[in-house]
């Protein structure tokens, strides 16, 4: 992605935030229209004159003058509450309302008030994320589409939904709200898919991929800003996401092809970022509560710490997995607890406990059930066996990297 891309995608959801706490929600469509326009208008100038010393601060200026051109021409403050509108309406107090919404500290508020806005429990997940994605963090229709292997017309739909659901609001959503406990609950769980879908995608060679991450942890980074949000649970979600994309820069090998965590080359993991994270879990257990994040930040510490693959504490993370299938069963948490437990009791240990679950509908198509399957009969001695797992998880592969990875696994029981 160009340098520019970024920029632009950076900004956007600020401006966009920005035009509509002015404009009002049921003018979303307008605010966006007057984003557009200063992204077109920046690529003119930009064109001729070349990049500003500060883009950002030039972005913020333009997207300023035209929010005050559209205030005074559509009279879109009219049915705004009484006290902004007043504001709004008079040439003496217009230009100062503009600068104080479009100041760094507002935006920041109001970009997380739009988060929770966005996080209408009348909505579903996915068109929370998706509204989200669009409008918070500047990503196209068609790069969520790509990003969660869905149809544009399908995330269209979604984020039109969305929309209409915010227009009936109006306003963005006050973190003095008696829901704010309901809605950040729906928060962190977006935050926590976006982020997952950025780690863990489908879509593997999509350049969507790590900026699914970078937005997910810029959302939870906002969580921990602001004291009524900032809850042991949203440090444990954010802690989670530090330690995992830690581990982000050594998960492609020089060819480009995905490693394995046991084959990952550890000097390239960002130790800052390990640090960090580790901070972050540390504050998270200032509360009574362990939840789910709690838990899978645990994990991913438990990985991230380890010099050596060698090194990692299994027994502790059998512990952890135990715990996180009372909190939240699922038969993916399982698989993972069986692989733990196959370095801790051995691999006929793990196969046994996989057996148990690999009727899971949630599984028949997960192409890493299948190949953890493969390791362990291949660590028990038995390569044939190994071989089908293997190959089984080849054909399931959902894109060309986990292809050419579990094909390499099916080579190691040839040779």
């Amino acid at each position: 992605m160009e340098i520019g891309e970024q920029l632009f995608r950076r900004e956007s959801g600020r401006i966009v935030t920005a035009l509509s706490r002015l404009f009002g929600l049921d003018n979303i469509a307008l605010a966006e229209d007057v984003s557009q326009d200063v992204f077109c208008r920046a690529l003119e100038v930009w064109k001729l004159r070349g990049v500003p010393q500060n883009p950002s601060a030039w972005l913020m200026r333009a997207a300023k003058n035209r929010a005050i051109d559209v205030l005074r021409r559509e009279r879109v403050a009219r049915n705004r509450a009484p006290q902004l509108a007043n504001l709004l309406a008079s040439e003496w107090t217009m230009v100062a309302t503009v600068d104080r919404f479009f100041s760094a500290e507002t935006i920041k508020d109001d970009q997380l008030r739009m988060t929770f806005t966005c996080c209408n429990p009348g909505l579903s997940e996915d068109a929370q994320i998706a509204l989200t994605l669009h409008l918070l963090c500047g990503f196209t229709v068609g790069e969520i589409a790509s990003a969660f292997l869905c149809k544009r017309s399908t995330i269209e739909k979604r984020i039109a939904r969305g929309k209409k659901v915010l227009a009936d609001s109006k306003e963005l959503f006050d973190l003095a709200d008696a829901a704010l406990q309901t809605r950040l609950s729906a928060v962190q769980r977006a935050v926590y898919l976006l982020f997952n879908e950025g780690y863990h995608s489908a879509s593997a060679e999509s350049i969507v991929r790590a900026e699914l991450c970078r937005e997910a942890m810029r959302l939870g980074a906002l969580l921990l800003d602001n004291p009524l949000v900032s809850t042991p649970a949203s440090y444990a979600l954010c802690a989670m996401m530090w330690l995992h994309a830690a581990r982000l820069p050594a998960r492609l090998d020089q060819r480009g092809e995905l490693l394995l965590l046991a084959d990952q080359d550890r000097s390239c993991w960002d130790a800052s970022l390990i640090a960090r994270g580790n901070e972050l879990l540390n504050r998270a257990a200032s509360g009574n509560e362990i939840t789910e994040y709690h838990l899978e930040a645990a994990i991913a510490g438990a990985h991230s710490n380890a010099s050596r693959a060698v090194d990692t504490d299994w027994t502790r993370l059998v512990w952890l997995y135990d715990m996180l299938v009372r909190i939240r069963p699922s038969p993916v948490i399982a698989l993972n607890r069986a692989i733990a437990l196959a370095h801790v009791n051995g691999p006929e240990s793990g196969i046994q406990a996989i057996r148990a679950i690999a009727q899971s509908e949630q599984l028949q198509s997960y192409p890493f059930l299948p190949a953890a399957l493969g390791e362990l009969e291949l660590r028990a001695g038995h390569a044939d066996r190994a071989r089908k797992h293997f190959e089984q998880a080849v054909a399931l592969a959902r894109n060309p990297m986990e292809r050419r990875l579990l094909q390499l696994r099916v080579e190691a029981t040839i040779a």
